[in-house]
């Protein structure tokens, strides 16, 4: 096999979360509205701040890897939300469908033969498209253990 294509196949591995982990659809799944926006004794975010930040995050790595003239959010406030709850019954589940849909388009960028995975984007300070695709794996996995470990103080982990 082709090195770059077997590098291909493991950056998507990675970026679908599937191996020694829970997966994002695991971790965001059937967590009871009422909890969304709870913070338990010694957590620092909610199910919803972690959530939102993901989406945040993900969709600047994944806009920063294929628009020269994309603008960051100012860090760290314009990476999470602004309130712990939910704004909305179904902003938590637009945020799921955004999440999906950016980490989708991120495994299609990796995924496309054309993509140039090593040469530094023009626009950065060295940061190369596999390098995105590897700081947005690992970033996710950060935060859906997290999300898990939120969903354990809740009671609401299987």
């Amino acid at each position: 096999m082709d090195p770059n294509a077997a590098l291909r196949k493991e950056v998507d591995r990675l970026l679908s979360g599937k191996g020694a982990h829970a997966d994002f659809d695991a971790a965001v799944t059937g967590l009871a509205p009422k909890l969304r926006g709870f913070r338990p004794e010694g957590a620092a975010h909610s199910a919803w701040e972690i959530l939102e930040h993901i989406r945040i995050a993900q969709r600047d790595m994944l806009e920063f890897s294929r628009d020269p003239k994309h603008e960051s959010p100012s860090w760290p406030e314009g990476y999470w939300p602004k309130s712990p709850e939910p704004p909305s019954a179904t902003a938590w589940d637009h945020s799921i469908a955004a999440c999906k849909r950016d980490l989708e388009e991120m495994r299609k960028l990796i995924a496309n033969p054309q993509s140039d995975l090593f040469t530094p984007l023009a626009h950065g300070e060295g940061q190369t498209l596999l390098r995105e695709a590897l700081q947005m794996a690992d970033h996710n996995a950060y935060h859906l253990g997290e999300l898990v470990q939120l969903r354990r103080l809740l009671g609401a982990w299987k």
